[in-house]
């Protein structure tokens, strides 16, 4: 090897030679070093991949050679390159949710939605309690078909959490009551049974949808003077109580409570809601005179239709003086 010494000339090779040398010895450094994804959570996805009953003719991108990093549906954070998202949309899998999932120790956001098929049994794992820095939970439109695991309501970081039109049967657990940190609760369109529990009254969320389930009872822990919700959706259950006695929330916008059994008749309080620019009480069994005033007058007429005795603006019915 030429070796320069001071005040000779050298050609550029004479640097680059040692340099190729290096790199030519020892790739695995320089690939190593190429790689961001952490090695723990690059085998906790390979596990994934490998519970995943992936159909031969769909394609599913995670090459073990290369930075999971830049997998396709993952993220991570910049700063640490630990896996902190997987969002699977309009894939085709078979088999269950695999567990391995809860190996992901700073997954912050999962979502499995709008499956291709209609064959995911099972539930959510139990290892998904391993999940403490969880904000987002998604897994919409799938055949999940079993109940709300209660360990849910113990990840306080949740922010939102949307089991939407699946097929979950079962009461909602009340443990759900827990998430002081929750956003958005989105429920609607399964199976559940049983009464809304007391315990969701607490929650800070801004939107609660349990539309088009099969629950009974009464919804006071959310129709409440200081209730935080401002959506409140619950249409298409079997709830039955007296409109009469129940309060609004001061904030509230949108008020969904259609093809119930709700008896009574509507508050006036509800023409001082001054963000209010929803009220679906159609389908259910109210009476008397819809209060006039506020923003009731920027109602439209079918929000109240198909009940017992309702009349006044903006149904044609006039009122029996």
């Amino acid at each position: 090897m030429e070796i320069c010494r001071k005040g000779s000339a050298c050609s550029p090779s004479s640097f680059l030679l040692p340099l190729l040398f290096i790199s030519s010895s020892f790739p695995s450094l320089t690939l190593s070093a190429s790689f961001r994804c952490h090695l723990d959570d690059k085998n906790a996805l390979l596990n994934i991949k490998k519970s995943i009953d992936i159909p031969k003719d769909s394609y599913f991108p995670w090459d073990p050679n290369t930075d999971c990093c830049q997998w396709e549906d993952v993220t991570c954070d910049p700063k640490t390159n630990r896996v902190t998202g997987l969002e699977f949309r309009m894939i085709t899998v078979f088999g269950q949710i695999p567990a391995s999932i809860g190996d992901l120790p700073y997954l912050e956001t999962f979502v499995l939605a709008l499956l291709k098929n209609d064959k995911l049994p099972g539930c959510i794992p139990d290892s998904f309690a391993k999940l403490h820095n969880l904000k987002r939970l998604e897994i919409s439109l799938s055949p999940l078909s079993c109940r709300i695991p209660e360990f849910l309501g113990h990840l306080r970081n949740l922010e939102y959490l949307d089991l939407s039109h699946n097929k979950l049967n079962g009461p909602i657990p009340s443990s759900l009551g827990n998430l002081n940190k929750l956003v958005h609760l989105r429920l609607n369109d399964n199976k559940l049974t049983g009464s809304i529990p007391n315990s969701l009254g607490a929650l800070n969320a801004e939107l609660v949808d349990l539309s088009y389930n099969k629950l009974t009872g009464e919804a006071s822990m959310f129709l409440k003077a200081d209730g935080k919700a401002k959506d409140i959706l619950i249409s298409g259950n079997r709830l039955d109580f007296d409109m009469s006695k129940v309060r609004f929330p001061n904030n509230l916008k949108v008020l969904y409570l259609s093809a119930n059994k709700i008896r009574g008749s509507i508050p006036e309080q509800v023409t001082k809601l001054r963000k209010l620019e929803a009220f679906d009480v159609s389908f259910n069994r109210l009476c008397g005179k819809i209060p006039v005033g506020g923003n009731m007058q920027k109602l439209i007429a079918s929000y109240f239709y198909h009940n017992r005795c309702l009349c006044g603006l903006p149904l044609p019915n006039k009122c029996k003086s």
